[in-house]
């Protein structure tokens, strides 16, 4: 069933199942806040998180073209500063496809989209795929922390095909194409098998690259709108 929901593009992907802080400053997204935060206790606090393919974040021409699968934040936690700011921590819910982008006017003006839920199945040999991903990305970190660098432990890690599926996409070192790839993938099955190539490529580059820049792995920054 269409649903309209408002949209928060970034230059980031949001994964079902896991946060992300924000820090919103713009004009137009201190008014999606202000809404949010304006209704009913009783109300889902929510909007879409789409990722930005061009363009980039701040400016309200400044992105160009947007993906056309997101991920439903759930608003967990706010701070709303003095001059107006907010630092939000949401939580990925669903995902969601964009059916029709919807023009900001004077009522709304932050974008917004018709969209329609994605369902999440698990698809064919999802268990033995999660059993391999599971190999492959204790590898992983295992290779990341021998050069130096932080890696979240693969025991805190779900074991269902699901969770799984969305937790290891989130946490490996990707470029934003090939997270909203992961993001994209039809079922769990498809994600994991997509995330074992993406794991096998990685920590090929790893064993042959012993001396690779930590900086992009140890960030850990807060989106800005």
């Amino acid at each position: 069933m269409p649903h309209r929901l408002p949209l928060f593009p970034l230059g980031s992907v949001l994964f079902p199942g896991l946060t992300m802080p924000l820090h919103v400053f713009e004009d137009r997204y201190r008014r999606l806040m202000t809404d949010l935060l304006d209704l009913p206790a009783d109300e889902p606090r929510r909007f879409g998180i789409v990722g930005i393919e061009l363009g980039h974040e701040v400016g309200e021409t400044s992105a160009h073209q947007l993906s056309e699968v997101g991920c439903i934040a759930e608003v967990h936690t706010v701070h709303r500063h003095d001059d107006g700011r907010f630092d939000v921590v949401v939580e990925g819910g669903g995902r969601f496809r964009v059916d029709a982008f919807v023009d900001a006017d004077d009522e709304h003006p932050y974008l917004r989209a018709e969209t329609t839920h994605l369902p999440d199945e698990l698809g064919a040999d999802a268990e033995a795929r999660a059993e391999r991903v599971g190999r492959l990305f204790a590898l992983y970190c295992e290779r990341l922390k021998g050069i130096g660098i932080p890696a979240e432990p693969p025991d805190e890690f779900p074991a269902e095909p699901l969770p799984l599926s969305y937790a290891v996409s989130a946490a490996m070192v990707l470029d934003q194409r090939e997270k909203q790839d992961l993001l994209e993938a039809e079922h769990a099955s498809a994600r994991l098998e997509l995330a074992c190539d993406l794991l096998r490529r990685e920590n090929r580059v790893l064993t042959s690259l012993p001396t690779l820049p930590a900086g992009q792995f140890m960030r850990r920054e807060v989106n800005l709108n």
